[in-house]
């Protein structure tokens, strides 16, 4: 049942018990108080309607109607449809993933975005217990490298600030989401290149704690890689040869999608890569490799975050 359904009928049913001496009032009593909490601006606004059917199946819509003072970055139905999260994918989910996944959108203060800290990437713990990182500069108010689309949405308990992608929780450490995500090619690289004679011991290990971003090329990648060398296992790439390349994947520090600008990007193992924010598939940013003889990587999924950094999915394995 809707959340609206249930509201009007509550209100219907509370209306036909009050007592008839209340018809006898006079005029001049106080008219009934209309709230405007977060979960009533959730309710009110049709373009909410995915995230009021998650707000019910977590049951928060009472949380959210306390009071406060709560900041929500409210992921809007389109947010949800370029996340792709569905009503079927919300119906997959039990109702304490449901509300873990919005308490991690939720902040137990008020921010408006002229309070957000300038960053970058300023760590704000959640409701849920996680961390999110804001920045503000020229360019707006970003949250894990996601625009805040409308800022400042008033409501009597906080604020909402409307926001084009739904915000996922850490899963792990880099290499734990390499491997959550699918990314076998690549989390077989680092264990070759971190267990192989002449490779380096400490590099899963560092990819597990270091604070970093890692440009994370996909399984296909690693296949299209194979074939330029006329391979057919990464196990029988040299150590001398994957061991940098793997390196020139990372940069020091987090780096969400909102902090990357058109031209030279320093790798954390030495050189530079460069980016182009515009020229790829559709628009999109791209990554070019000093040794990928001007073929660029397309930056296909930005800004999955983990618990010591931020990693970027690409097309196109890095050459250095």
């Amino acid at each position: 049942m809707e959340f609206k359904t249930l509201f009007s009928r509550t209100a219907m049913l509370a209306a036909l018990s009050m007592p008839l001496f209340l018809t006898s009032c006079d005029k001049d009593d106080d008219p009934p108080v209309v709230t405007n909490t977060v979960t009533d601006v959730v309710v009110k606004n049709d373009n909410f309607s995915t995230l009021e059917s998650a707000v019910i199946k977590a049951n928060l819509q009472t949380t959210l109607s306390g009071a406060g003072p709560f900041t929500v970055f409210a992921p809007d139905n389109a947010a949800f449809a370029a996340s792709g999260i569905t009503a079927t994918t919300l119906n997959s989910l039990t109702p304490a993933q449901v509300q873990s996944l919005l308490l991690y959108h939720t902040i137990g203060a008020k921010i408006l975005a002229a309070d957000v800290p300038a960053g970058p990437n300023a760590k704000v713990i959640t409701a849920s217990g996680d961390s999110v990182f804001v920045t503000k500069n020229a360019s707006g108010v970003f949250i894990n490298g996601i625009k805040v689309n409308t800022a400042d949405v008033p409501a009597d308990n906080g604020v909402i600030h409307v926001i084009g992608r739904v915000l996922n929780p850490p899963v792990g450490n880099i290499v734990e989401t390499a491997s959550a995500s699918g990314l076998d090619s690549l989390v077989k690289a680092v264990l070759r290149a971190t267990n192989a004679p002449g490779g380096d011991p400490t590099l899963a290990t560092t990819l597990s704690t270091a604070r970093l971003t890692v440009f994370a090329p996909t399984n296909a990648a690693f296949t299209q890689l194979l074939g330029a060398l006329s391979l057919t296992d990464i196990n029988q790439i040299p150590i001398s040869t994957l061991l940098p390349v793997l390196r020139y994947h990372v940069v020091g520090n987090r780096a969400f999608s909102s902090d990357l600008a058109n031209g030279a990007l320093a790798m954390l193992a030495g050189g530079n890569t460069t980016v182009n924010l515009t020229n790829g598939v559709s628009g999109g940013p791209t990554l070019l490799g000093n040794g990928n003889s001007g073929n660029r990587s397309n930056i296909i999924a930005t800004n999955i975050v983990c618990r010591n950094g931020v990693v970027h999915l690409i097309d196109r394995v890095l050459l250095p």
